[in-house]
């Protein structure tokens, strides 16, 4: 337990930062409903990114940019594969992200690239937990606040409503195919951001780092709505339940590692854990239906 412990501030450092890139899923998954599977190549991409850009000099700020900038380019590629050829949408996230792992190789030169915090400018570092911890936090708050804006506007309106019900938002006179664009540009460069953030914070850069990315940021995004889907009703308070599903999910994953759990055996555990949280709410509405029924029999 005493380990666990120790461990904690690690986990809730890093389970912000996948909160990013899961406020970055929710977009596509939940708002416009287009499963896209990009993000697995993206966060990469924003790792790769981030590292080569400030081991050439550049600020770690206009590193960040750059890297934001790449995963929207990602998105891009995959909403242009969606709208303009007709590719469904798993398949264009499929193709996009394939592409990105030769993308991601040649960013990098090699497999895996080290960033040291004690050689580089960092703002986010697990060498001093307790600052990542903020200057992520101010990040959190500043996306969600930049994002709540943006979905008020009509842009952010369009993609909510073809979201909601594409026909019908086609019928009112709105561009669907761009709305789409927008959202998975918008959606893959917060991925690519939280790739950058957790680079810095690891202190390093690996051509893998994405594999299962979208299983951890479905899993924050339904940890968050299972816990505080009742509660938060406004749209800026879901996406902040979406980070605090992140959070969750690596305090979660902390705590089974603590009592010994091989390391083998993560991906396992992640699956399990989002299979239990998608479930939930079937099992829920079930008992809800079968309360009512009940209730009725005895009337």
């Amino acid at each position: 337990m005493g380990a666990f412990i120790n461990a904690l501030p690690g986990a809730v450092g890093q389970g912000l930062i996948w909160g990013i890139m899961a406020i970055g899923v929710y977009i596509t998954f939940r708002v416009l409903d287009f499963a896209d599977l990009t993000v697995d190549g993206t966060f990469a991409t924003g790792g790769a990114a981030l590292v080569m850009c400030m081991m050439s000099g550049m600020n770690v700020y206009v590193a960040l940019v750059v890297a934001f900038a790449a995963g929207c380019a990602a998105g891009l590629v995959t909403g242009v594969l969606n709208t303009l050829l007709g590719i469904p949408p798993i398949l264009a996230g499929i193709l996009t992200q394939l592409a990105l792992y030769s993308v991601n190789l040649r960013i990098l030169g090699k497999s895996n690239q080290p960033l040291s915090a004690y050689n580089y400018h960092l703002i986010a570092s697990m060498v001093n937990v307790t600052k990542a911890i903020i200057v992520v936090l101010i990040f959190v708050l500043a996306i969600i606040a930049i994002l709540y804006w943006f979905f008020g506007t009509e842009i952010g309106h369009a993609i909510r409503a073809t979201g909601s019900n594409q026909n019908m938002a086609k019928a009112n006179g709105i561009n669907t195919n761009m709305a789409k664009i927008i959202a998975l540009v918008l959606s893959n460069g917060l991925v690519a951001l939280a790739g950058g953030l957790i680079s810095q914070y690891q202190g390093f850069a690996d051509i893998n780092m994405g594999r299962g990315a979208i299983v951890v940021g479905l899993a924050a995004v339904i940890i968050g709505e299972v816990i505080f889907g009742k509660l938060f009703k406004n749209f800026a308070l879901r996406l902040l339940a979406v980070a605090i599903g992140g959070i969750i999910y690596y305090i979660v994953m902390q705590f089974v590692i603590s009592l010994g759990l091989n390391t083998d055996d993560l991906k396992l555990l992640t699956a399990a854990i989002v299979a239990i949280f998608l479930g939930i709410p079937y099992i829920k509405s079930k008992y809800a239906e079968t309360h009512v029924k009940v209730k009725e029999v005895k009337e």
